[in-house]
Order: structure tokens, then sequence, then C-alpha cells
């Protein structure tokens, strides 16, 4: 797809990120108000009312999970502030400013949601007669599985508020009948492959955005300060409820070998349910995972974003200005992948480790960044080659010739038509840094534990491969397989809608536009 050559096939990307002036010509017959299409939408435009509801439905699925959503928000903004460097009197401002954020993310998290644990509960204990203290005397794991159903189901519900949101733009409020985005959409609705790979990392987001409310226990009591939390339990022996510390239950509650385990879908001796069973020091593998699904995903979502933005930037200018800038891009990127990757994390993340930046996210903070210096030139060489190709369109050198900025040019006349290879690259390269810190992870590099991570996961249950606590590192080690195939997966099914003569599209003019 970067190397497309035909005109056809570059046609099709500046549908995905905006449109062209070529292709708004040709997409927008209606536009000026004279045709039937616009008259009968002048009837809906002054009423509003589809929208309204529309608005209201959006408005009241987000009343019922404000609290979560303000304390990922909240939570999200205090750590991009600790991260920014702030020398001098703005560090004291910007120290006091996070301390404030976190104040407001406690606040925010206290606020009773849909959702919560507090709403759903799940941690009960069994009186001898019926579980007390669950959803409606439910049982531990009944519980449990109601309150993930109902999550993925409110992430659903959005999902298809968002898609009503569009068909009714498409339908009520767009000037023109047909514009070239619509048959990528249409592509990408028919592709089972992207489709498949849309619904994994659906699956995926969602996890870490709720992760808070998916496990069966809290991060603090599974694993950072367990020993300042009690619970109750049946004691069989005694024929009564006692109290223990959640801490001593994890110690009598480890997987290190066939005998001594807690496996998969089963209730450990004091009543705790365990979806994915526990580790060798006993904590909830489920919880760990679900923690550690939002490092990755902020590590992943940051890094690729730097990425993205030093790749475009670089790409637009040197496909703007051309001879020496490109050249110079050029032996910059070449510079950049000269550098050993590897021995370049292992040195920054030594030097960091005892710094402010190096504490956000117990180091991942340091790890996106790293991965933006050293990736961006991967994406770059993947855009290069269509922004050299839409600076010699005829509407660049018109643009030109009206006398608009370069800067002009570029945001408005050649950034759309490299935003569709830029979703496809940004998506494989995602799943491409998961793999990367998972794997750093596992070789104790990057991320600092105790923080949950999926790659340590694996690296602390490898001992226990060929024993009855095979779990502790096949779940974790299935689950990045699958999330990254899903990411893979994704990128083809819109690379093949945004360019269907693409090498894996298929059909007789395969060959002509270049693969992801």
């Amino acid at each position: 797809m970067a190397g497309a050559t035909s005109d056809d096939a570059a046609g099709d990307a500046p549908a995905s990120g905006g449109d062209s002036p070529e292709s708004g010509r040709d997409a927008t017959p209606s536009s000026d108000g004279d045709g039937p299409a616009a008259a009968d939408r002048s009837t809906v435009l002054p009423t509003g009312s589809p929208a309204l509801v529309w608005l209201g439905a959006g408005v009241a699925l987000l009343a019922l999970e404000a609290g979560a959503a303000a304390n990922f928000l909240l939570g999200l903004l205090a750590d991009m502030v600790a991260a920014t460097p702030a020398p001098g009197p703005l560090g004291s401002a910007a120290a006091s400013l996070v301390d404030v954020l976190n104040g407001l993310e406690r606040g925010a998290g206290d606020v009773p949601t849909l959702l919560s644990r507090e709403t759903l509960p799940n941690q009960g204990y069994w009186n001898g007669e019926r579980w007390v203290g669950t959803t409606a005397g439910l049982s531990p794991a009944a519980s449990w599985a109601l309150r993930v159903v109902l999550i993925y189901a409110y992430a659903f519900a959005w999902a298809g508020w968002a898609v009503l949101g569009y068909r009714l733009y498409r339908r009520e409020y767009r000037a023109a009948d047909w514009t070239p985005r619509d048959d990528v959409v249409d592509r990408l609705r028919s592709h089972s492959w992207g489709i498949f790979g849309l619904t994994v990392v659906f699956m995926f987001v969602v996890m870490a955005v709720f992760a808070p409310a998916m496990g069966p226990t809290t991060v603090e009591q599974n694993m950072r300060d367990s020993y300042s939390y009690e619970l109750q339990y049946w004691d069989a022996e005694e024929g009564e409820v006692a109290t223990t510390l959640v801490g001593t239950a994890n110690q009598d509650s480890q997987s290190q070998g066939d005998s001594n385990r807690v496996m998969p879908l089963t209730y450990d001796d004091y009543g705790r349910y365990h979806p994915f069973g526990t580790d060798p020091f006993g904590r909830d593998l489920f919880t760990f995972i679900t923690a550690g699904s939002r490092i990755s995903l902020v590590i992943g979502l940051l890094s690729v974003g730097l990425s993205a933005l030093l790749a475009t930037s670089l790409a637009l200018v040197a496909a703007y200005y051309k001879g020496r800038v490109d050249l110079g891009t050029v032996l910059l990127s070449d510079a950049v992948m000269a550098m050993p990757q590897l021995l370049l994390l292992i040195m920054l993340t030594t030097v960091l480790s005892d710094t402010g930046i190096g504490d956000v996210y117990s180091g991942g903070f340091v790890l996106a960044l790293i991965f933006a210096g050293t990736g961006w030139t991967y994406m770059w060489r993947s855009v290069r080659g269509p922004a050299l190709q839409v600076s010699e369109r005829q509407w660049i050198d018109a643009a030109r010739s009206f006398g608009q900025r370069p800067r002009t040019i570029m945001r408005k006349h050649m950034l759309p038509y490299i935003t569709g290879y830029l979703l496809v690259y940004g998506s494989m390269t995602l799943g491409g840094a998961i793999i990367a810190i998972a794997g750093l992870s596992y070789l104790g590099l990057g991320v600092s534990p105790p923080t949950p991570e999926w790659g340590r996961a694996v690296n602390i249950g490898q001992d226990y491969v060929d024993t009855g606590s095979w779990h502790i590192s096949l779940i974790p080690g299935v689950l990045i397989t699958l999330v990254v195939t899903g990411f893979n997966a994704l990128g083809d099914g819109v690379r093949d809608a945004i360019d269907p003569q693409s090498d894996s599209a298929g059909g007789g003019a395969a060959g002509r536009g270049g693969g992801a």
C-alpha cells in the first residue's frame, strides 16, 4: 500500500482521513444545495430531533459510569503532569497539581457507578447456609460473571451508539449522498478478518478501560498491600465464620506445582473465586492480567502516538520541500535504525530509573519514549512514499498558486491523503509495541515490579510450565498472541478497505499497491 503507484489505489486513500479537492468535487454533487438530496435534508436540519435523541442517549450512557470515566481521565492527566519536566517554581506547582489531581481521582473513584464492585460485589463469604456480601446472594463466581457481562454489554452499547450516530449523519445531515469514505466503511464491514481483529481489539480495550471493575479483587488487596486488608470465610473445621488477612490467604493459595495449586475457574480454601487461577504468590491471576492490560495499552498508545507524530511531520516536510530536506530525513532515519535498540533500552531504563520520569507508570513512560524515539523510522518509511506521491498532485500546485502557506498545504491537502496509511501501520505497530513490552518485562526490563504486566506473568510461571500449574504462563501467553494477532488483523482489514487492490485483497490487480 505504501508504495502504491496506481491512480485508483491512490484515490481511495484520502477518503480515510479527509477529502481532497478532487474527491470533494466528485463526491459532493449536491453540496451546493441545488440537488434533491440537499432539498430533502433542508427540512431535517432545522428540527434537530434525531441528533438530540442520539445525544441524549449518549449522555445517559455516560451518566451510568461518570465516576469511573472521571477516575480514569484524572489518573491519566495526573500521570501526564508528573511526567512533564518543570524546573524550579514550576516544578513545585506541578507537584501540587499532581496532588490535587490524585485527590480528585480518589474522590471520583468513590462515586458509585452502575458497574462498580460496590454496586455489584462478588467478594463475600459462606455462612453455612448462604452467601453473604455478594450480589443478590449469588455465588462469588456468578456475581463476578454478572459484572463482567454487564461491563461488556455497556461497552457494546457505546459501540452501537457510535454506529447509529454515523448512520444518522449519513442519512439525515450529510449533504452528499455518497463519498469515497462510504466505500471504505462498506469494504471494512465485509472484511471478516478485519472484523475479527476489530472485535479482539475492542475486547482488549474494554478490559483495559474497565480494569478496576473487571477483576474479582482489587490490585491493592491482590498484590500491593494485601496484609492491610481482612476477609471473612467459612471455617469448615470450626463450623463458623472466621477472619484472616488477605496476605495470609494468598500465602495459602499459591500455585507452585502439582499438589499446591488453585486452577482456573475454581475457589480457594477461603471461598474466593479465581477465573484464571492464582500465581506462585497466591495472587489472583485474572486481576493481575486486567491491570496489566491497562499498562500495556497506555504505553503502546503513547509510543505509537509519538511515533506517528514524528513520522508524519518529517514525511510531510520532506515530501513538500524534497531535495536536501528529504535526503536529510533519510540519513537521520538510517542513523536511528542503526542504533542497537535493546542496548539503548537497557542503558536508558537504568539511568532514568531513579528520576521522576522513571517513576511514571513504574518505568513505562520511559519505555514509551524510547519506543517512539527508535521506532518512528519504520512508520516514516511507510508514509514517505504516499506523501511524495500526493505532493505531485495538481491540487497541491493549485494551493501554492493561491498563496497558501506550506503549513496549511501540508495540513489540509497532504495530511488527509496519508491518514489512512497511518491507521494501518499504527494498528500494526501497536501490536508490536505490546509484544515488545511483554518481552522486556519477561527479561526483567522496562516496567518495574510489582506493577502487573503480561510478560512478567509469563516469567513468574515459566518454572511451572511442565507441572500442574501450567496456567500461570499459558494464559497470559495466549492472550498476548491473541491481542497482537487482533491488531495485525485490524491493520489488514483497514488496509484492504482503503486500498482494495492491495496484495492481500486479491483480485487481478493485486500487486499494484504495496502491502503494509
